[in-house]
């Protein structure tokens, strides 16, 4: 294995009110701009106007996106394989599909004189469609996020480690969201998407840290929890590190060079995996430390198997007795 730091010795315990301070802030200020400023949802959330144009002659996509952000239009735009045809939608109520329609199809024809398009179909997306969508972008998310704790409740016999994990998701979410709803880009299907990536991806970081940390507590069972997780971090932080490094070089190729409609879903994918490598190191493990600190032991454990947990095995005739058996 490639070990980019020899042996490191972070205190990560001693530290641990910085990330967790910084977390707190950004969950709650996260929490603040979205009640107050919202999302700018696209049309497949908010309904709106729909409009097939052909061309005689081949033109491109950027070409096309150019002339109509010339004059302040920014429809979201799907090209048809094989045709020189385009797909323009526009937010919008029902009683201005007509309005609307016309303004692109006159932008376009004074863009393009000799390449004049002709309109294949106009028509309204529904209100009734983009509240279907919505409601089931809520329900994906809710799914999301109990398949992730029945699971840790299965992984781990002390649910106050799935909690802290659960709060580092929410964290790394609700950062990204914000981001979104303070750029005010669109919220569309995308950027959902890349909100449930992010989840995926940060939970799956933070049950590698803890897996170390339960092998560590059977390893060192008379050390105390803070020298247990303290060391489960140092030993995994090449293997994050190289991880993350990787997805956002990809991430980021996308960013720069994906392409309009990527731009959006690949910059939340650069946010979340930085505020998820974060979190699964600065929050979900010192809070399982905070916890044990403050309410009593949390010792890492593995879910029952046989009737008692992983790294409890049943006391030997030489096995020490609290006090009596030390040296």
């Amino acid at each position: 294995m490639i070990e980019l730091f020899k042996r490191p010795h972070i205190d990560f315990i001693g530290l641990r009110w910085i990330p967790i301070s910084a977390s707190v802030i950004i969950m709650f200020g996260g929490l603040a701009v979205i009640a107050v400023k919202g999302f700018n949802y696209s049309i497949e959330f908010t309904g709106g106007a729909l409009e097939q144009v052909t061309f005689p002659k081949p033109v491109s996509l950027a070409d096309v996106r150019q002339a109509l952000e010339a004059k302040k239009l920014a429809p979201e735009i799907q090209t048809i394989e094989g045709r020189n045809s385009f797909i323009l939608r526009e937010k919008g109520m029902e009683e201005s599909v007509k309005s609307l329609g016309d303004e692109m199809e006159a932008v376009l024809k004074a863009a393009f004189p000799d390449n004049q398009p002709t309109v294949d179909r106009r028509e309204y997306i529904g209100p009734v469609i983009g509240k279907d969508l919505q409601r089931k972008t809520y329900w994906a998310i809710v799914l999301s996020v109990l398949g992730i704790t029945i699971y840790l409740g299965f992984r781990f016999a002390n649910p106050i480690w799935g909690l802290a994990a659960l709060i580092a998701l929410f964290h790394d979410v609700i950062g990204t969201a914000a981001l979104v709803s303070i750029t005010g880009k669109e919220m569309d299907l995308l950027i959902v998407s890349a909100l449930l990536t992010i989840a995926g991806f940060s939970i799956e970081d933070t049950i590698i840290i803890y897996d170390r940390m339960r092998e560590m507590g059977r390893i060192m069972r008379r050390e105390s929890l803070a020298e247990v997780i303290d060391t489960a971090l140092n030993d995994t932080l090449t293997r994050t590190v190289i991880t993350v490094l990787l997805v956002q070089i990809i991430c980021v190729v996308l960013w720069l060079a994906g392409g309009q409609v990527l731009h959006n879903f690949a910059l939340c994918l650069v946010v979340g995996n930085i505020l998820g490598t974060y979190s699964s190191i600065g929050v979900a493990a010192p809070l399982v430390y905070e916890y044990d600190l403050r309410y009593g032991r949390s010792r890492p454990q593995a879910a029952p198997a046989g009737g008692k947990p992983a790294g409890a095995p049943a006391p030997g005739p030489n096995a020490p007795q609290g006090k009596k058996g030390r040296r």
